[in-house]
């Protein structure tokens, strides 16, 4: 297994194998691939390494975006809340639904194929969901997966929330006649965006097992387990990570300074990872604009300042590279309500 490659947490991919929401010969075709490794699914867990999101490309070589949706919520149904490594316990102990969210924050310490970007509105929170797996049928398991799995946590803890729903980036795929799943209701498809949206009085509502000391010790662990592995993984992550701390840093210089390196050092460093400087940061404000251009509350025109754009048209301009749609006709169709 390669070092750095995006996955999915040991413990979740291990009860997903010993779950019903395989077929048999998809899990007889998951574990020749571990016996390949010369490892096992004990010891993938306790050496709690990432596993390959591109295994489910070997498993399933012809996945698309259909089928990728249909996976991904059925592999939801075996989400657990002890499925998820180091954020399993303040997951258990968060006393609301807001420190559930808060929690995605730290999504990088158990899964480097999923990243989540907030936006919290004036009437609601919008994660927006993208996936990092470089395969855009594998984005849409793990965003469809992430997504339900988490609103199926949720429901484990703080009963169901019809307010929360789970926005696809992708059109509907064929469901049996008279399907019906947890989800109904909750999911819409067909969005410009893959994204969640809260409700701001739904970040209130508690949960059931608050445990505020456990859930504040769990909290300062994750931050020094992100520190410590972003300062051992790509030059990439570290790179995003201090975009995301202050997104005014547009230097490359400023950036390579606060790594400790040379501005050359780092170029070539993003260079052996197959990306550059100005790519990271465009893909950061992408990112940061669409869940801002969610939230109608906001102007376009507040957008741009706020993504450090002194002219709208450069920001209408940027955008319409990035999605092929200016900011006005993306906000149109943004925001879709569940079918």
């Amino acid at each position: 297994m390669k070092a750095h490659e995006p996955g999915v947490p040991p413990l979740a991919f291990v009860q997903l194998l010993n779950s019903d929401a395989l077929e048999p010969d998809a899990v007889a075709h998951f574990r020749r691939i571990i016996d390949l490794h010369d490892t096992s699914e004990l010891e993938l867990v306790r050496h709690d390494r990432q596993v390959p999101i591109r295994w489910f490309r070997e498993v399933y070589p012809d996945l698309d975006p259909e089928g990728a949706t249909h996976l991904g919520l059925a592999f939801a149904e075996s989400a657990q809340l002890t499925s998820f490594g180091p954020l399993s316990l303040p997951l258990v102990s968060a006393g609301s639904v807001a420190e559930v969210f808060e929690l995605l924050g730290y999504l990088p310490v158990i899964s480097g194929a999923l990243r989540p970007h907030f936006h919290q509105g004036q009437r609601s929170l919008t994660v927006g969901l993208s996936g990092h797996t470089d395969d855009p049928d594998l984005d849409c398991l793990v965003i469809t997966y992430g997504g339900a799995a988490l609103l199926r946590l949720l429901d484990m803890l703080a009963g169901t929330l019809p307010g929360v729903t789970l926005h696809l980036a992708w059109k509907a795929p064929q469901f049996p006649e008279g399907h019906i799943d947890l989800l109904t209701g909750r999911l819409a498809f067909d969005a410009h965006a893959s994204f969640i949206d809260v409700p701001a009085e739904t970040l209130q509502a508690r949960c059931r097992f608050p445990d505020p000391l456990a859930y504040r010790l769990a909290i300062a662990e994750l931050s020094r387990t992100l520190e410590r592995n972003t300062s051992a993984t790509s030059v990439t992550e570290s790179v995003r990570r201090l975009l995301e701390e202050d997104p005014g840093r547009s230097s490359s210089q400023e950036v390579a300074a606060l790594l400790g390196v040379s501005t050359s050092t780092m170029k070539r460093r993003l260079d052996d990872e197959g990306t550059t400087f100005r790519e990271v940061r465009q893909s950061l404000l992408r990112e940061r604009a669409i869940v801002r251009l969610l939230d109608h509350s906001l102007t376009i025109s507040q957008t741009a300042v706020d993504l450090g754009y002194s002219d709208l048209a450069n920001f209408s301009h940027a955008f319409r590279r990035w999605t092929g749609q200016s900011p006005s006709e993306f906000r149109k169709v943004g925001r879709r309500g569940p079918g």
